[in-house]
């Protein structure tokens, strides 16, 4: 599993670590009963505190991306299929709002917004 951790992205890392599973969940990287890494092995090969790692599953266990079982580790949770879509519907979001706001700040009409979503998408 791939994590990549930046020093300069104004996020804490536990956040980035968090993040990046819940990217490997939604894509269907990381399936339902896949082991992650025990919190030590990813604190020893990101170089980070346990602690920073244990911060991290906790939240995906809170957010029911993963399951830990004690004695045997990590595991990517069940599949809540609305979940997921709920979580890739707030990230569209977020983008979509930082593109309107670009959008006004450039003059863009709404109209010519929708084309060139438009065109992204059938793109």
């Amino acid at each position: 599993m791939d994590i990549l951790i930046s020093n300069s992205s104004g996020h804490p890392i536990y956040e980035q670590i968090a993040r990046q599973i819940k990217n490997l969940i939604i894509s269907g990287e990381l399936k339902e009963g896949d082991a992650l890494p025990s919190m030590r092995l990813l604190a020893k090969e990101l170089r980070i505190s346990v602690i920073t790692t244990k911060r991290a599953y906790e939240e995906l266990e809170r957010e029911g991306f993963i399951v830990t079982m004690t004695g045997k580790g990590s595991f990517v949770a069940a599949a809540n299929i609305d979940f997921i879509k709920e979580e890739q519907l707030r990230t569209i979001e977020e983008h979509m709002q930082e593109a309107v706001n670009a959008a006004n700040l450039s003059g863009v009409q709404l109209d010519e917004l929708v084309e060139i979503l438009t065109l992204i998408y059938e793109g």
